[in-house]
């Protein structure tokens, strides 16, 4: 089964190119089910590769194949392959069974948008580069759908781009990404030139086997591709894109910000742990230094922000940090565990509040919500399901996966896991406000600013800013669909790496192959585990009773929370956005004109002074032979004369 590994990227482009040539024709929502279609197709075939590796002993779960040669150049030969093991295999399933479920969900969501049946093709397109980064067996396919997500993501962001906000979002999205790029490719670089190849299979063997890379360039390459997951995987200070990618349809933040584009630096780095193991000490800790830092910046940011999905993105770069957390502590399992349940509770956390916006009639802020959860019964249940796993409480995903982050940073650094386990507890804190905010508490969207009571729906007489009435209706059948499938996995998902036993560890046993031996193991003894566990129960309990105090039974304090410079995030985007467009800007005007007037002054001039030396030599040729005669006449007497005189005569 192995061998239909090439099916699983060529559904999604498949529908790409249906969608591109008969998209219009389709409509909606025709194109939205073909996008569905093939997604599903690739998730299947996906399965089935599975199914086929498992039933193979580990050692022969790795499984290459080359398409055809792409680019044969002197020493840069690079075919289209694919590489097939658990850690690609892994990332394969929840990121089409996931993208599935978005798709479908989208087809409700997007009902009645102009653009119908272009979003299925950006989609489609998207899921095709996803597929591309994780699958190919070299670093420049990898690239390939690397730079291909970043595309997309500009496409899907800025979606409605008639709104000059959401175009701006996308294109600050897509030159943040450009910083991460560059580390890439100069770790490509290095690379190639001490190994001579980019294909994963030789710079392993080269790296393990034959010791190709002194600690020094192992060192750089590790630096340099840390930047390049840094860019996609928003850490700071490159998460400045992600939280305004909100602009983009809630879709959309689904699939970039849950289960695909954000994992892909988290895979890179673990993808690339042999090179890890060679590099530095310092290297290694400025990945968990970078990543913890990360964590507890982000949950402050979320404790403040007012609009749903911006808790929900900076959540995301929040539980990032923690996956980053783990993969510079070593323990690429607990980082590869939390990205699995993450994409599953995220993607619930956010098409549901799609569906919460969908309901209220697209008003994003809080505090114009209240008491939802008899309105949308269905996605207030599904909601509280994907609460309760973020905010880690057993026995949803999120604790089991949560918690093993939280052992990692222990087994690295006590005071880390101090620091650590403060983000978890704001992670409960946070997420129980948005919970209590948006289904709890006094119902704030049935008055209007005259003060009388709504109970009806929206209609045309209502649209004055001043008698908008909004009545909250759950979402249609094929968008609720996924999120009580999400709500299942994000509740059972902790199932695939229990830390019981040995046996219980189904996620560590599967990706033992590609880790080569390079898995930290925690010297923590089972006491001290249980009682770690323990802690961080208390601690998420806590941050839920918090927030239950200050959001249900005084409402007052908020105020003492949410402070101004929290919402805005510390003003870090602010600061960066107001140098950019002072100083930054004057600099890149002034490297302009040094480009102009020098470097291309020097080179305009050097063509000047050639065209103006050989429009004075052309007027030599004359085309009459007689004036030729002559120069040779003239010619030949002074090479004669030259001879004499050097003959002393």
């Amino acid at each position: 089964m192995t061998n239909l590994v090439w099916l699983i990227p060529a559904f999604p482009l498949i529908g790409f190119t249906l969608l591109l040539t008969f998209g219009r024709r389709l409509g909606e929502p025709q194109a939205g089910w073909l996008a569905t279609a093939t997604v599903s197709g690739s998730f299947l075939s996906a399965l089935a590769v599975f199914f086929g590796m498992a039933s193979k002993p580990p050692e022969e779960r790795v499984y290459e194949i080359t398409l055809f040669e792409w680019i044969p150049s002197g020493e840069l030969t690079v075919g289209l392959g694919f590489l097939a093991d658990p850690l690609s295999i892994s990332m394969v399933l929840f990121v089409t069974g996931v993208g599935a479920l978005i798709h479908m969900y989208a087809i409700g969501y997007m009902h009645g948008d102009p653009n119908f049946s272009k979003f299925f093709l950006y989609l489609n397109l998207f899921v095709f580069a996803m597929l591309m980064l994780v699958l190919g067996d070299n670093l420049l396919i990898t690239f390939l759908g690397w730079e291909g997500v970043g595309a997309c993501s500009y496409f899907l962001i800025s979606f409605w781009h008639e709104e000059p906000a959401n175009a701006t979002a996308g294109k600050k999205a897509f030159v943040t990404n450009r910083v991460g790029d560059w580390g890439f490719m100069i770790a490509m670089f290095l690379l190639f030139f001490n190994i001579g190849s980019l294909k994963y299979s030789d710079i392993f063997s080269s790296v393990i086997e034959a010791d190709a890379l002194t600690q020094t360039t192992a060192t750089g390459i590790v630096a340099m591709l840390f930047i390049g997951a840094a860019g996609k995987s928003a850490q700071f200070p490159l998460y400045l894109w992600l939280p305004d990618a909100m602009a983009g349809p809630t879709p959309v933040s689904a699939l970039i910000h849950a289960a695909t584009m954000v994992t892909s630096g988290v895979y890179l780095l673990t993808r690339m742990n042999p090179v890890l193991a060679e590099a530095a000490g310092w290297s290694i800790d400025m990945i968990w230094i970078i990543g913890l830092f990360t964590a507890l910046f982000a949950a402050t940011a979320a404790v403040a922000q007012n609009d749903i999905k911006k808790v929900l993105a900076y959540s995301t770069v929040s539980q990032l940090g923690f996956m980053f957390v783990a993969v510079g502590s070593g323990l690429y399992v607990a980082a590869i565990f939390h990205m699995i349940t993450h994409a599953f509770f995220k993607a619930l956390l956010f098409l549901g509040a799609g569906s919460v916006i969908h309901g209220m009639h697209h008003e994003q802020d809080m505090r114009k919500y209240g008491a939802l959860r008899k309105a949308m019964p269905i996605t207030a249940f599904t909601f509280i399901i994907g609460w309760l796993a973020i905010a880690g409480i057993p026995p949803f995903s999120g604790f089991w996966s949560k918690d093993e982050v939280l052992l990692a940073a222990w087994n690295e650094n006590k005071v880390a896991w101090a620091m650590l386990l403060l983000a978890a507890i704001m992670t409960a804190f946070y997420m129980s406000r948005l919970v209590f905010m948006t289904f709890f508490g006094e119902k704030k969207w049935g008055i209007s600013e005259h003060g009388e009571t709504e109970g009806k729906e929206e209609t045309e007489s209502d649209t004055d800013d001043d008698t908008h009435q909004i009545a909250p209706h759950e979402s249609p059948t094929v968008m609720w669909i996924p999120l009580v499938i999400l709500s299942g996995l994000a509740a059972v998902a902790g199932l695939l790496n229990l830390p019981f036993s040995y046996d219980t560890k189904h996620l560590e046993h599967w990706l033992e192959p590609i880790l080569f031996g390079n898995e930290v193991h925690v010297t923590a003894s089972s006491q001290t585990k249980w009682i770690l566990a323990i802690i961080a129960i208390v601690g998420a309990t806590t941050g839920v009773l918090a927030a239950a105090f200050v959001y249900l039974k005084n409402r007052s304090l908020a105020k003492q929370i949410e402070h101004s410079i929290l919402e805005e995030a510390w003003r870090f985007d602010s600061t960066v956005s107001n140098f950019m467009g002072g100083p930054g800007r004057k600099s890149f005007e002034a490297t302009t004109l040094f480009d102009q007037r020098i470097i291309d002054g020097a080179v305009n001039g050097v063509g000047k002074v050639t065209q103006r030396i050989s429009t004075k030599m052309r007027s030599l040729q004359t085309g009459l032979i007689r004036s030729y005669a002559l120069g040779m006449f003239i010619g030949a007497v002074a090479v004669i004369a030259y001879f004499v005189s050097r003959m002393g005569f």
